[in-house]
């Protein structure tokens, strides 16, 4: 048995990277009677048949799984915003950061376009509440040489909402990545920005990167019971007050006695924060079990 990493997953097709060498494998039929597929990001033990061909015999134990797009192992989501056009709303940062906490990955807030504008509310909010915040600019290359240090030696997701400069980012850390996206969209006929298919890149600086368009839209599928049960723990800087709560269930929207409440009022947490917990907290609200069981 030979172990790898699954870098691309097409079309049925298996591409693991194992050594120096990367075999395009099936996936043994065990894995659809047990309902569990291969995943890109998965470390697999593979039987090789030769020629670079093989089975994924095994898939090793995940540190996570993310639905949509289909990716395992992920070490940490880099959160691309902006303050410039378009202005990233804190919401969206913030939903994305629980999402990451739920599933065991770390965050890095990228603030792009500071040579339009630097955005210091964003800077402010993040920086209070613990993540790695870093202000760069894909064009002039400004602030990406601290990003290399942050991301050598793991998988990273790079994420953002629609023109914040995702692909701009990437480019600019390694002119080949642009030059590999190109080659395969080319090879599938497709549009750069439409393929379907999740592949892992490995960038000079020594990182590597998820490349999926299915994560821009990724969140949705992770709005789930779990992270209804977990909310409060999701948001980092609530947690040294969590138990400290007059009450025991307190939702830390408006009970008299919070601990979390009270801090915010000190300026402890950022209120924007707070404001995004609350409406991630109302979004969850109606999700029942039933819904969840249904889903499976």
């Amino acid at each position: 048995m030979t172990e790898g990493r699954i870098q691309k997953a097409l079309s049925g097709f298996y591409y693991v990277a194992a050594g120096d060498q990367m075999l395009t494998c099936r996936a043994r039929g065990k894995f659809r009677k047990e309902g569990v597929s291969p995943l890109v990001g998965d470390m697999v033990e593979v039987r090789e048949l030769g020629n670079g061909e093989g089975f994924v015999e095994r898939i090793l134990p995940r540190r996570n799984a993310f639905e949509r797009p289909a990716v395992a192992n992920i070490d940490q989501l880099v959160i691309i915003a902006s303050g410039a056009i378009p202005k990233t709303e804190p919401y969206l940062i913030d939903r994305v950061a629980s999402i990451a906490a739920l599933k065991d990955c770390g965050v890095v807030v990228l603030l792009n376009k500071c040579d339009l504008d630097p955005a210091d509310r964003l800077y402010d909010i993040y920086t209070a509440a613990g993540f790695p915040t870093l202000r760069v600019s894909a064009e002039t290359g400004d602030g990406l040489e601290e990003l290399k240090p942050l991301i050598s030696g793991k998988l990273s997701a790079f994420t953002g909402n629609s023109g914040v400069g995702k692909s701009s980012i990437l480019n600019a850390l390694d002119p080949e990545f642009d030059l590999k996206v190109g080659e395969v969209s080319q090879a599938l006929g497709r549009g750069r920005h439409t393929t379907r298919h999740v592949e892992l890149y490995h960038l000079s600086c020594g990182a590597d990167v998820v490349d999926s368009p299915g994560f821009s839209s990724f969140e949705t599928e992770e709005l789930n019971l779990e992270l209804k049960r977990r909310l409060p723990e999701t948001f980092q800087e609530f947690r040294p007050y969590l138990d400290d709560c007059r009450f025991v269930g307190c939702s830390h929207t408006k009970e008299k006695g919070c601990a979390v409440l009270e801090a915010l009022r000190a300026g402890k947490i950022p209120k924007s924060r707070h404001e995004s917990y609350l409406r991630l907290y109302e979004e969850l609200k109606p999700l029942q079990e039933w819904q969840q069981k249904n889903k499976r």
